[in-house]
C-alpha cells in the first residue's frame, strides 16, 4: 500500500532533510540508513549496476524500515519512472531534464491524471497489488510522489525558469560534478564558477517556489550548503562511507 512521504508536504513547508545514495544490493544497507537516523534514501540505478529486483528488494525494506525511497532512474524514459514507482518509490530522479519539454516528460510519466499521463494500474506494488480502491489509489500516488529533476548543464541554467515553471515539479537538484565539466572546471565542484552557478540557481529555484537538493561529501559542506538554502541533501553513499571509515581506522592506527 502506497505510503505518506512527509518529505513531500515538510519541503513546501521549508523543512530540510538528509539522505544518502545506496550503490550497493544487500538490503540491510537500508537497514542501516534507517537505524542511522537518515530521512531518506536514494537507489543510485544511474552510477551503478543495480539490477530491478535488487531495487524492489530496496523498496521492500524501506518500507519496512520506515525511511523514505527515492529512485534514480538511469535516463528520463517513460518506463524506468514506470517501473520505479510502481514498485513503490515515493520519490523519482531524472537526469538528462535541461529543458522545460524534458521536465514536462517526467511530471507526466510519474503522475497520474489530471496531472500527468502516468501509465495506469493498479494491481502493482505501489497499489498493494490490487488490494486498494483504484481510484483512491492514483489520487494517493500524485500526493506522496516527489518529482525530482537535473540541473547539471549550461543548457538547464539557460532554461531553468521556464523548466521551474513546469506544474508539479517538487525539487530542483543541482549536479555540482556535472556542472563543473559544463563550466570548463572539471573536477573543480568548489571552483568560484560553480558557487556562484549554485547560488544563482538557489536564488532563482527561492523566487519560483521550487525546493533546492544537491550532494554533500560531508557534514561541513551539508551545514554550508543548509545555509545557502538547499533543501534536501544527498551525503555522501553507502560505498563512500565504508571506504572513508575504513581509511580513517587504518589512519588511526598505522599513523
Amino acid at each position: 500500500m502506497i505510503r505518506t512521504n512527509p518529505i513531500k508536504t515538510g519541503l513546501k513547508a521549508g523543512k530540510s532533510y538528509i539522505g544518502t545514495f545506496a550503490k550497493m544490493t544487500d538490503a540491510s544497507v537500508v537497514e542501516l540508513f534507517a537505524f542511522c537516523g537518515f530521512d531518506y534514501f536514494i537507489v543510485d540505478n544511474e552510477h551503478s549496476q543495480m539490477n530491478k529486483e535488487s531495487m524492489v528488494n530496496l523498496l521492500r525494506t524501506a518500507d519496512i524500515s520506515g525511511i523514505i525511497p527515492i529512485v534514480r532512474v538511469r535516463e528520463n524514459s517513460r518506463s524506468q519512472i514506470l517501473q520505479a514507482l510502481d514498485a513503490g518509490a515515493l520519490g523519482i530522479m531524472v537526469p538528462e531534464t535541461s529543458t522545460a519539454a524534458q521536465v514536462k516528460h517526467v511530471i507526466d510519466s510519474a503522475l497520474y491524471a489530471p496531472e500527468g499521463c502516468r501509465g495506469y494500474t493498479a494491481s502493482n506494488r505501489a497499489a498493494g497489488y490490487g488490494n486498494m480502491d483504484a481510484a483512491e489509489y492514483a489520487k494517493l500516488a500524485n500526493k506522496n510522489v516527489m518529482t525530482i529533476v537535473y540541473c547539471e548543464t549550461v543548457e538547464a541554467i539557460e532554461n531553468l525558469d521556464a523548466m521551474l515553471a513546469v506544474p508539479n515539479l517538487d525539487v530542483l537538484w543541482i549536479g555540482p560534478m556535472d556542472l563543473s565539466q559544463a563550466l570548463g572546471v572539471t573536477g573543480q565542484p568548489k571552483h568560484p564558477k560553480v558557487v556562484a552557478a549554485m547560488d544563482d540557481i538557489i536564488a532563482r529555484c527561492k523566487i519560483a517556489g521550487i525546493a533546492v537538493g544537491t550532494i554533500s561529501a560531508d557534514a561541513e559542506v551539508t551545514q554550508d550548503l543548509l545555509r545557502r538554502g538547499v533543501q534536501l541533501i544527498g551525503l555522501s553513499s553507502d560505498q563512500a562511507m565504508i571506504v572513508n571509515a575504513g581509511k580513517r581506522f587504518l589512519k588511526e592506527i598505522r599513523g
